[in-house]
């Protein structure tokens, strides 16, 4: 399975952002890396350096590397509507990220991990591809054999906050994909035209 497995605190810093989830070193160091610190010049960035940042961010938070995300950038310019809005909805709509969403991880990496290792149903069958697109009406479920697992408990037990195209029933252990995310919904700090400016050179 394709994932970044780097450090992740030089990332965070790198864009100013906690895009892995809370970092104690990202809130003492809220500058770029490097052995200068935050006393080094910076120039100026080039429009395609800030749009390629962009792209990374995205790549970062959602967990996927080029290829699968030029696929996913792909689908979603062949889809009606606006491409940059299309590629948060495809994004969102991820099993990783949708198990994540619903609090059964406490986050995407840990999601990823779920499903790969097969505690996760998608309507009732078992998956382990967590970079499934999910649909309207796709219920996902934690395996019955999985519900005593510590890190599932934990997660859930930290009260996540719960998102509007989701429903969650505590009580089965599962959720609902109830529809397609609006834009002003998606809590990620992107520039999605951004993305969509860059793939347009």
């Amino acid at each position: 399975m394709a994932r970044y497995t780097g450090p992740k605190t030089k990332i965070a810093r790198r864009f100013r952002e906690a895009i892995f989830g809370p970092d104690k070193t990202l809130e003492k160091k809220n500058y770029p890396p490097g052995m200068h610190g935050n006393s080094r010049r910076r120039g100026k960035q080039s429009e395609y350096a800030i749009q390629l940042a962009e792209k990374q961010k995205a790549k970062y938070t959602y967990g996927i590397l080029e290829r699968q995300f030029a696929k996913t950038f792909s689908i979603a310019s062949k889809k009606r509507g606006i491409t940059g809005e299309n590629l948060l909805k495809l994004l969102e709509s991820r099993l990783d990220n949708t198990v994540y969403r619903l609090g059964i991880a406490s986050s995407r990496s840990a999601a990823r991990q779920l499903v790969s290792h097969k505690h996760i149903l998608v309507n009732g069958e078992i998956v382990n591809i967590p970079s499934m697109f999910l649909k309207v009406g796709d219920k996902v479920a934690v395996r019955e054999k999985s519900k005593s697992l510590e890190s599932i408990s934990n997660s859930l037990g930290a009260g996540n906050k719960r998102f509007s195209w989701l429903e969650w029933n505590d009580k089965e252990m599962s959720g609902t994909f109830v529809n397609l995310p609006e834009r002003s919904d998606i809590p990620e700090n992107i520039k999605e035209q951004l993305i969509v400016e860059l793939y347009s050179k």
